[in-house]
């Protein structure tokens, strides 16, 4: 059971963060393309964006997946094929539906973010080119839910790394063919930029084609197993489908709205403090592009889990199998704390190096990644929570979660950024999805009985080992801040790699020698002890 959860998980993981590091890598050019000016029309363009993607699929992925693998587990193929030939329809529909509202709506956006003196013009350009990518990315959902709910992984995984190679390749050329030899305009390379969302959706839909005809005979072959005994209309599936994909909706949107209360308020409350408009945009571009993008890298494998979770979870509620739940649950969330708390210590404890590879030595910028950083973790508990939540068909309580850290995030914002400013909203981000946490985790206990007292033992554990790391860490970087400077981009990769190793070695070594990480990741650990002749791991670490 473990083995197909962490297969499913590592090829999904293995897509996601590919075209997450793809996403991380692009911004480094487009950064020294377009400078800080572009990455903040960027950022007006691209969260509105997210918030209407999130939309117009409707959770469709995840509750594709879910519908599908319900009645899979009951031989029901095909009601999942009547789902997939009429959703096909029904995708293209809201996709272009969502494509028009938003660029109607362009102008009353760019104007509710209150963007600098004569960009309102330019802001709503950028929106309305990025709004082509709706027509065709909720009809390629649908395909990806499709494939996921037959625990078939490949196809999503494949897909995203294409579509974000496709995407980036077109946004860096673009932007850079239009400022460089067109003598274009800045707001036009950005549009281009943004445009490039559409151009990538064609890549990525290309491959789940190519996927749907190689697999197709074998989906022929599960519809001539199907027991017939369901005979279920497309109303109620559409019903069905819709409970399970609005708490998918606001999961799916739950980063991008905490964003856009940044984008309306942070600028503005910064100015009423006396900052200048062009430091409040260009704090709002560090906050909500330069930074994000850093950041969300070690939560790529919280959203990895998030969607190959709700098929198995669900399988196992369906069969009443709770041993099976518990073993899932205990997995999921040791890998997961493993994984993504040492990943945000070490890029807290390096952020301006960090920041002066990808951008520039900045201070400002250097300050909120490294407050910044740390909230990956909460950004990874909320996504497999909420996922877990939707498996045990609670989700109706995600809207309630989610619904109640906004409101958190909405009061505080203003009010924290008066008196920290940036990193008030960092601070106001992290309250907010930690009240929306604990109530997930509330829920999660009542409804599936799942005890949290083995978690909350490894975690010790697992902050212990990340303590050790982040000692090792820190004295290594301050070693080598005597002979290297963090303001020069060559001399920050060294210091970022050397602090990086050490406090990974040290890590990695504590959780080989407690046996944790073997207990986490089984044989791939094990040929690894044989190939490089280390100890075995001790047997005091229980499952």
């Amino acid at each position: 059971m473990q083995s197909k959860l962490l297969r499913g998980t590592f090829i999904l993981t293995l897509g996601t963060i590919l075209s997450k590091v793809i996403g991380l890598i692009y911004v480094i050019p487009f950064y020294q393309i377009v400078g800080k000016h572009g990455t903040q029309l960027y950022s007006y363009g691209y969260v509105p964006y997210t918030i209407f993607i999130s939309i117009a699929t409707a959770g469709v992925p995840l509750a594709v997946s879910k519908f599908i693998a319900k009645y899979n587990a009951l031989e029901e193929y095909a009601v999942g094929r009547k789902l997939f030939k009429s959703g096909l329809m029904v995708m293209s529909l809201t996709g272009f539906a969502a494509f028009l509202i938003m660029y109607l709506a362009a102008p009353i956006l760019a104007e509710m973010s209150n963007p600098g003196k004569g960009q309102l013009d330019d802001v709503v350009t950028v929106m309305r080119a990025v709004s082509f990518a709706l027509i065709l990315v909720p009809f390629m959902s649908l395909i990806r839910g499709y494939f996921q709910g037959h625990q078939s992984m490949g196809p999503s995984a494949a897909s995203q790394v294409v579509e974000q190679i496709v995407r980036i390749l077109f946004t860096l050329v673009g932007a850079y063919v239009v400022l460089k030899f067109l003598s274009g305009s800045m707001v036009t390379a950005v549009s281009v930029a943004t445009f490039a969302a559409f151009v990538g959706a064609i890549g990525g839909l290309a491959v789940l084609f190519w996927y749907w005809y190689k697999r197709r005979p074998y989906l022929d072959e599960l519809l001539e197993k199907d027991k017939g005994t369901v005979n279920i209309s497309l109303k109620e599936i559409y019903k069905e489908i819709f409970i399970y994909a609005a708490p998918f909706v606001f999961v799916g949107i739950a980063n991008p709205l905490f964003q856009l209360i940044d984008q309306f308020t942070l600028t503005k409350a910064l100015v009423e403090m006396g900052t200048s408009k062009k430091l409040a945009d260009t704090a709002f571009g560090i906050l909500n592009f330069e930074s994000h993008k850093i950041v969300i890298i070690p939560v790529s494998l919280a959203t990895a889990f998030s969607l190959t979770l709700v098929p198995s979870i669900t399988k196992a509620y369906v069969e009443n199998d709770r041993k099976n739940l518990t073993d899932q649950l205990n997995q999921t969330f040791q890998v997961l704390l493993f994984l993504t708390l040492p990943a945000a210590i070490g890029l807290s404890l390096l952020a301006e190096p960090v920041y002066t590879v990808f951008y520039e030595h900045d201070a400002l910028g250097t300050q909120v990644l490294g407050a910044y950083a740390p909230v990956a973790i909460l950004f990874s508990l909320y996504s497999v929570t909420a996922a877990i939540m939707q498996g045990i068909n609670e989700q109706r309580y995600t809207i309630l979660s989610l619904l109640v850290g906004l409101l958190v995030k909405l009061s505080l914002n203003i009010p924290l950024v008066k008196m920290f400013e940036t990193r008030g909203a960092v601070l106001a981000t992290a309250i907010g999805y930690s009240a929306s946490i604990i109530i997930n985790l509330i829920v999660i206990k009542y409804f599936s009985r799942y005890q949290y007292r083995f978690i909350w033992r490894r975690s010790l554990l697992i902050v212990i080992f990340a303590g050790c790391m982040w000692v090792g860490t820190e004295v290594m970087y301050r070693f080598l801040s005597v002979f290297l400077s963090p303001a020069s981009k060559m001399q920050s990769i060294l210091i970022i790699l050397i602090s990086a190793f050490a406090g990974a070695a040290i890590y990695f070594y504590l959780g080989l020698k407690s046996g944790l990480a073997t207990r986490l990741f089984g044989n791939r650990i094990e040929r690894v002890l044989t190939k490089f002749k280390l100890p075995r791991r001790r047997q005091s670490v229980e499952n």
